[in-house]
């Protein structure tokens, strides 16, 4: 079946569905999405969206822009970071008038709060210049994410956007360098569809679940990311994979930073509150990064809480007045995922694979670029976690995710408004859905082969052990081996269930696929890449090299493996130095 749309949006979170908004005006816009779209993982974004409004306390924009320079560890654009970070007041209060129930001020105004590397100038009283925790994340308790995904959905409905939910992307249809539209098959039926459209844009989220240990929604298993680079499209800075500090232990589900910005403690076995040894003037509020390794260290030289593989975060002085106000669902999940009361008791925390700052490269307007120097993919664009811009660098700081999403799909948005006014439809190839077909016959085919379920509980394992929070060449070597074993092994998968309605288990392999493509770009990355940079932190190169290494990686696949070329970083203002906190 084919189904015909001027525009194409792949993933219903908050990228897409603000470029849906953006677009539903004048084009007639489909979206796909693998799940029911408020299911989308930015609901599960707690703490809040960044934006210099400066309602609890001043603010200016150049402020943001310096902290999210200085949090990427001098690795973002600096072209990019200005204007998201001088989009985001308009883009915050656009949202508040579709409908955002932020938390209010006793003045009625959005409210903010401190979150980890977001800081303001101030002179003490030798008049000397420092950098202090400014308010600055807007907020809905801390269901930031959630209220902001289903205002923007409310508002697609409204608009007529038309929804293919539980359908699943299989294949971008490029040819002669246009992107003409994509493949997917209907969970409920098995059936793969093609759609054809003047535009395709991604956002299909991030890449958490080739880990372990990880924040992330089962369903964040990089499609985007693997079938854009499957399709001869390049990834950029994929080695760097932010690992939040903060996941309820042992699951990994997010405890926001939030909880941090409204004065939580974090105590090693000790009783000691450590971020004090790491960075003393802002303590638990240094960027993510930094918290994450200073964390990973007391558990690894064994102040972990008696002795295991986790520390606490104490929230128990601020009471329940507060907690309740501020952090409910924070509450909710610590009660019932760890039987902890945040009232009367600490919450057990460890670091968690939480956010990709790597991704598909793009302009600054969403347009999908094909090679180092900036050739543009006709017809393809992306935004939000699994676009690559880059905004966040080698580290990105709290809340600047969903500002992130949702600047960059409005923006993209805009840019494709102007593209579909003058494109027009290519002719689709004769041979569209023939890759798929054929993977579909290989798979319902097999009567014996490899489990699926084995080859990725070792790849999350061995990711997680090896090219996590540290890492070294001898693990990245052994990792890559793994990667190339395990690819070895996927082409003989066994699907055991034959079945056409809702087959997870072939939703799963192809998940799989997925999960060995990129992760093969993350670790060949990270073992060029012989620094440390923000989440990228080599033990065995352990300073920042800017000599050789102030650049970005640009990993392309080849018949003979990945190949990397690499792009300089936009550095227009300010200059690199050492991070202090």
């Amino acid at each position: 079946m084919i189904h015909k749309h001027d525009l194409i949006i792949v993933g219903a979170g908050l990228a897409g569905l603000r470029a849906a908004v953006e677009t539903s005006q004048y084009a007639d816009v489909g979206v796909i999405s693998k799940l029911f779209p408020t299911r989308s993982h930015s609901g599960a974004a707690q703490g809040g969206i960044a934006a210099a409004l400066g309602n609890e306390e001043h603010d200016k924009v150049e402020w943001h822009v310096f902290d999210s320079v200085k949090g990427s560890d001098y690795l973002g654009d600096q072209d990019a970071i200005e204007m998201m970070c001088g989009e985001a007041p308009d883009a915050i209060y656009e949202l508040e008038h579709l409908g955002v129930p932020f938390s209010r001020t006793k003045e009625g105004k959005i409210a903010q709060r401190q979150f980890g590397g977001h800081t303001k100038e101030v002179i003490d009283e030798n008049g000397n210049s420092k950098r202090i925790p400014v308010l600055r994340a807007c907020y809905s308790a801390d269901r930031t994410g959630h209220v902001i995904l289903h205002t923007l959905y409310e508002q697609c409905v409204k608009r007529n956007v038309r929804f293919y939910a539980e359908y699943f992307i299989l294949s971008l249809i490029i040819d002669d360098g246009v992107c003409k539209g994509l493949t997917a098959f209907n969970l409920r039926d098995g059936e793969i569809h093609t759609f054809h459209a003047k535009a395709v844009m991604f956002g299909t989220g991030g890449y958490g679940r080739a880990y372990r240990v990880t924040s992330n929604a089962y369903a964040n298993s990089g499609d985007g990311v693997a079938i854009a680079f499957r399709a001869g499209i390049p990834l950029e800075d994929m080695e760097f994979v932010q690992f939040h500090p903060t996941g309820l232990y042992p699951l990994g589900i997010l405890v926001t930073e939030g909880a941090r910005g409204e004065g939580g403690y974090l105590v090693n076995n000790d009783g000691d509150r450590f971020m004090k040894n790491y960075a003393p003037t802002v303590m638990e509020l240094a960027p993510r990064d930094m918290v994450t390794r200073s964390i990973q260290t007391e558990i690894n030289e064994g102040r972990g809480i008696n002795g295991g593989d986790f520390v606490n975060l104490d929230l128990t002085h601020l009471g329940a007045a507060k907690l309740k106000e501020r952090l409910p669902e924070i509450t909710g999940f610590a009660k019932t995922y760890a039987g902890i009361d945040p009232v009367k008791q600490p919450i057990p925390i460890l670091p968690t694979a939480h956010y990709s700052m790597g991704g598909i490269p793009t302009d600054l307007y969403g347009h999908v670029l094909a090679d180092e120097k900036g050739t543009i993919v006709k017809g393809f664009y992306a935004a939000g976690e699994c676009a690559c811009v880059s905004v966040h660098g080698a580290n990105r700081l709290g809340t600047n995710s969903l500002l992130d999403a949702v600047v960059h799909g409005r923006r993209t948005g805009k840019t494709l408004v102007k593209y579909l006014r003058e494109a027009e439809f290519s002719p689709l190839p004769d041979d569209a859905e023939k890759k798929d077909r054929e993977m579909f016959a290989n798979l319902y085919g097999t009567s014996s082969g490899e489990n699926a379920d084995k080859i990725r509980l070792r790849l999350k394992e061995e990711m997680t052990n090896k090219c996590g929070v540290f890492r070294n060449e001898k693990d990245l070597n052994s990792m890559l081996d793994t990667i190339h074993e395990l690819e070895h092994k996927f082409k003989n998968v066994h699907l055991s269930c034959k079945g056409k309605v809702f087959n997870t288990e072939l939703m799963e392999i192809i998940e799989l696929g997925n999960l060995l493509e990129f992760s093969d770009a993350i670790v060949t990355g990270a073992l060029a890449r012989q620094e440390c940079r923000g989440a990228h932190w080599r033990t065995d190169h352990p300073k920042r090299d800017d000599v050789n290494w102030l650049k970005h990686t640009i990993a392309f696949k080849t018949e003979k493996g990945i190949e990397l070329k690499y792009k300089p970083v936009v550095i227009n203002k300010y200059q690199p130095q050492e991070r202090k906190y």
